[in-house]
């Protein structure tokens, strides 16, 4: 099977993708050190993470505008990380579009625990439904982010 897939979530004129050979590193690390969860990170940092991630970019004409992707035990568990579009691309639905393809990757649909962390993006995942946290006080973490 080729590793080059798309997905039926895009947007007419946009195309979203797992193959990790398009993935524009340039791209996704300038737009994450520009975030707040991704400032300081630097490029080994990044690459590193994308080796050990399901990929997806989102593409403009072969040119790619946005990025996420899923750390996933592929059986209980999966964070959703770094999901982004490029400013220019915003208000077209790509976002939700992202997220939807994420969330239907075979090795992420159905599992039972999906996570991600957001600071102004709430309205966007709960269209995908997400929700706060059932139980915040089970919830802990080793290292809280300065951002």
């Amino acid at each position: 099977m080729s590793s080059r897939r798309s997905t039926r979530h895009a947007v007419p004129d946009f195309e979203i993708s797992t193959d990790r050979s398009r993935i524009d590193l340039d791209v996704v690390h300038g737009f994450l050190t520009t975030s707040y969860w991704g400032q300081g990170r630097t490029r080994e940092t990044v690459e590193r993470a994308l080796a050990n991630s399901i990929c997806f970019g989102i593409y403009k004409d072969g040119a790619q505008v946005g990025f996420g992707r899923i750390v996933t035990d592929r059986a209980i568990f999966a964070y959703l990380a770094d999901i982004f579009v490029l400013p220019g691309y915003r208000g077209r639905g790509l976002g939700k579009a992202l997220v939807r393809a994420m969330l239907d990757h075979p090795d992420v649909r159905g599992l039972p625990a999906v996570l991600l962390r957001t600071r102004d993006a709430h309205g966007l995942y709960a269209q995908c439904g997400f929700e706060p946290a059932i139980r915040p006080d089970e919830l802990m973490t080793l290292r809280v982010w300065s951002a």
